[in-house]
């Protein structure tokens, strides 16, 4: 090694960022090692490179005893003396043992050190560039498919967008341009891995941050998402000025904004209900797009009894009762949903139990004969 490798270090140092004394440092390690290897030194050695120069000089080292118990390892103090009179016990011996045929194995030895150093920067650089963007969504291309797993290009890097984290019905083709919500970020021996979603609720929320400037810029909160993936989704929304309509602004004009997001997500239905801290009028503006009567409130059990219009039972309910279910898990409350003529049947029933104890197994039969509770666990 000369000057000229010692500039190399600098112009490294400046370009990725690896500070020169700790490669120098990684380099003179694994020196000791490389010399050790091929000159079957068991002796205790050093190995210093000159900063400016870039020699390099190998010394053995003994300790200073006053009773020698391992010759290779330890000098008397005697011995020592006869070098130098000012030697004392503890101190430490060193006498250069340079190969003249070191240079070569120094350069082979120095450049994978280097090439080492370079893939460790780069992967913690990638992998502190992703770990910051963790919940956040980036546009990517699809690589390849490998059995269900998709590969995706994140730019430096690959990620995993595995089966569970796909949009049901979605087709992915090398090349396909696509968001992809970054779940999870791990330091692995083999550099960062990347796990990316397609179904999460994240990735819808921050399509509509992107899409809306009023969810931007603070004016509109999202207050909840729930998702099922590829079908139907609900956003609750809450306005902060009395002068923005929440729902509007997600809509957009001719709805272009929820549209937009509609297309990035394959079609998937998108549902925009307004918040509201009151969880009657909250749960039934989630219901949508069916019509409420009423919302009977249990706030201990965090339950709530809906009242609909017959004609509306199997719209409030939705196909496999995906509309109760996305607006329980909406608003977080266990929501039992009844027509009016059913309400009337149950109204019924207690007056008469009020009037006849012995018609409470009847009344309990028509209870069980009802429309079923929605939680916001299914």
């Amino acid at each position: 090694m000369n000057a000229e490798f010692i500039e190399a270090l600098r112009d490294l140092e400046k370009e990725r960022g690896i500070e020169m004394d700790v490669l120098i440092e990684a380099i003179e390690a694994a020196l000791i090692s490389a010399y050790k290897k091929h000159f079957g030194s068991s002796q205790n050695v050093r190995v210093e490179i000159d900063r400016t120069s870039g020699d390099i000089h190998v010394y053995y080292r003994k300790d200073v005893v006053e009773e020698v118990e391992n010759p290779t390892l330890q000098m008397s103090l005697a011995e020592a003396r006869e070098y130098d009179p000012e030697f004392e016990v503890g101190d430490v011996f060193e006498s250069e043992v340079t190969p003249r045929s070191f240079g070569r194995i120094a350069a082979q030895t120095a450049k994978h050190v280097v090439v080492q150093r370079i893939r460790e920067a780069e992967r913690n650089m990638v992998y502190g560039q992703f770990s910051m963007r963790k919940d956040d969504i980036v546009t990517a291309t699809v690589l390849r498919a490998e059995g269900r797993n998709i590969y995706i290009d994140m730019g430096k890097t690959e990620a995993l967008l595995a089966p569970s984290e796909q949009i049901p019905r979605e087709n992915y083709r090398p090349g396909d341009r696509i968001k992809v919500y970054i779940l999870e970020v791990r330091k692995t021996t083999k550099g960062p891995q990347i796990m990316v979603s397609r179904t999460h609720p994240g990735l819808l929320k921050r399509l509509f941050e992107r899409e809306v400037p009023e969810i931007g810029d603070g004016t509109v909160e999202i207050k909840s998402v729930v998702r099922e993936p590829g079908w139907r989704s609900k956003i609750a929304v809450y306005s902060h000025n009395a002068n923005v309509d929440p729902v509007g602004a997600c809509v957009g004009a001719k709805g272009m904004r929820v549209q937009a997001i509609v297309n990035e997500l394959s079609g998937e239905k998108i549902e925009i209900v307004r918040w509201d801290e009151d969880p009657a009028v909250y749960v039934s503006n989630a219901l949508s797009p069916a019509k409420v009567v009423s919302v009977e409130v249990n706030t201990e059990e965090k339950f709530t009894r809906v009242v609909v219009p017959d004609f509306q039972l199997s719209l409030a309910i939705g196909k496999e009762g995906q509309n109760a279910r996305l607006a329980a898990r909406l608003t977080g409350w266990k929501i039992d949903i009844k027509s009016e003529s059913q309400m009337a049947e149950l109204e019924t029933a207690a007056q008469a139990e009020k009037a006849d104890p012995a018609k409470e197994a009847a009344a309990e039969e028509a209870a069980d004969n009802v429309s079923p509770e929605v939680s916001d666990e299914q």
